[in-house]
């Protein structure tokens, strides 16, 4: 335990990766998690999510997460699993994504142990997913939700939330003890995104943990329309099937309203378009609860669900593969790790007429990696195919801010100069790109936290 007048965090997670974000923030009386993700991406990564849990944070006093994505809070079922039952604080938006992405995580990992048990795929004899689905529905009981700025306290530190940008419910967090005070960026948003405000401006902390995903790179300045159409139009020239790997949460949603929009202004053919997972579906219908924290109207919502196919059942998922001529599907995983859009490859994929479109950042040694970096085969379910496909990577529709972003970010915010910054969730050498930078334009403390190191503020 931390010093009566102390804080200490320990890096569970989140550092040297952009994934398995942890971090426990410690007092002398207080234990509180800020974020529960999975690791996720390389088999190394993911077997920590499967080890001994560290420093017993099943018994912590509390757990707060900064957005809904499973690399920052799909480990809290695991907790729940092992016997937590404290409250877990976060945005209301937040708390209802969590309501669609933990359950449907608990469900595709037994989908995935049945399947890899039936054809005898596994090493172990009786595969285990690492919680179910109903592990995770009765997690969803422990979520406490709270607005933007709406102050709370776990023990003796005080806690608040402030909008990051990134997807919807998405929030830096402000811890406050003795004084003292710690910043959590969570995921950072962009100042221009098309559907999501600016991050709020950050106030003066005594150390910021700063996420580092971009930090080796600039996003391209170009018009994402403009190339979401070239693709289109390029994919139904060729009579081919465009498919699109997509997260669940924020990215199948943009992409519903730049097609529809393109649509409508005559710059692409009026194809199909298929939205083939239930779990954005019904995320698509949370953005237009909540579109008031959008830059979208709710009108704008809703008209994208008018044009666009939703697939709800298998049987209509599988009605996709009797469709003639060029159409659009999008489906999940965004990094082509699962889902639904590994049984549209296993259809489309050897097709040299078709093309993969990616939307987001793909994490090392996940499928979408290995294609983008030109593989010729990906094993699916056991089973090679070939990459005949157009590999195509639509990087402009990043929700992490850019390096020069984040600077632009923190030079908007009240953090004094010599402010400790602790740079987390990045690949090596964006982190390192990232502490190059910071160092040369601004006046911060700038370090890269180790795995399981201890930091005392």
């Amino acid at each position: 335990m931390a010093d009566q007048h102390d804080l200490r965090i320990t890096f569970l997670g989140g550092t040297e990766t952009v994934t398995g974000s942890r971090f426990l923030l410690e007092t002398k009386t207080t234990r509180v998690l800020v974020d529960c993700g999975l690791f996720q991406g390389y088999k190394w990564l993911r077997r920590r999510n499967r080890q001994p849990l560290p420093l017993g944070i099943n018994h912590v006093d509390g757990v707060v997460l900064t957005h809904a994505h499973l690399d920052h809070s799909g480990y809290l079922p695991v907790l729940y699993k092992h016997g937590y039952r404290g409250q877990v604080w976060t945005h209301s938006a937040t708390a209802a994504l969590c309501s669609v992405l933990w359950p449907d995580s608990g469900r595709i990992q037994e989908e995935d142990a049945k399947y890899l048990k039936k054809h005898k795929l596994s090493r172990h004899e009786d595969p285990e997913p690492l919680y179910d689905e109903d592990t995770a529905k009765k997690a969803l009981k422990l979520l406490q939700p709270v607005d933007f700025k709406q102050r709370f306290s776990i023990g003796d530190i005080e806690f608040e939330l402030q909008s990051a940008g990134h997807i919807l419910g998405a929030a830096s967090v402000i811890a406050s003890h003795g004084g003292k005070r710690v910043g959590f960026s969570g995921d950072v948003g962009r100042p221009n995104d098309i559907m999501m405000y600016p991050p709020e401006p950050l106030p003066e902390v005594d150390c910021l943990l700063l996420e580092s995903t971009y930090g080796d790179r600039k996003h391209a300045e170009y018009d994402p329309f403009a190339e979401l159409a070239d693709v289109v139009n390029e994919t139904a020239k060729a009579g081919g099937v465009l498919m699109i790997p997509s997260f669940a949460v924020g990215r199948a949603q943009l992409l519903q309203h730049m097609l529809v929009t393109l649509m409508d202004e005559n710059k692409i053919p009026r194809l199909p378009i298929f939205l083939d997972s239930p779990m954005a579906i019904r995320v698509s219908d949370m953005y237009g609860d909540y579109h008031e924290h959008l830059r979208l109207t709710g009108a704008q919502c809703s008209h994208a669900e008018d044009v666009v196919t939703y697939t709800h059942s298998v049987d209509e998922s599988k009605a996709i593969g009797k469709q003639t001529g060029p159409h659009i599907i999008i489906a999940g995983s965004g990094m082509a790790t699962g889902g639904r859009i590994l049984h549209h490859f296993k259809h489309w994929l050897a097709d040299h007429r078709s093309t993969v479109l990616f939307a987001g950042y793909q994490a090392g040694g996940t499928r979408g990696a290995k294609m983008i970096n030109g593989t010729e085969r990906i094993k699916l379910h056991g089973e090679w195919i070939e990459v005949r496909a157009s590999i195509r990577n639509l990087e402009g529709l990043s929700g992490h801010a850019d390096y020069q972003e984040i600077g632009q970010w923190l030079q908007q915010s009240k953090l004094r100069p010599g402010t400790n910054i602790q740079l987390v969730h990045g690949e090596p050498d964006a982190l390192e790109a990232m502490r190059d930078y910071l160092s040369q334009t601004t006046s911060f403390d700038v370090d890269i936290p180790d795995h399981m190191s201890i930091l005392r503020i």
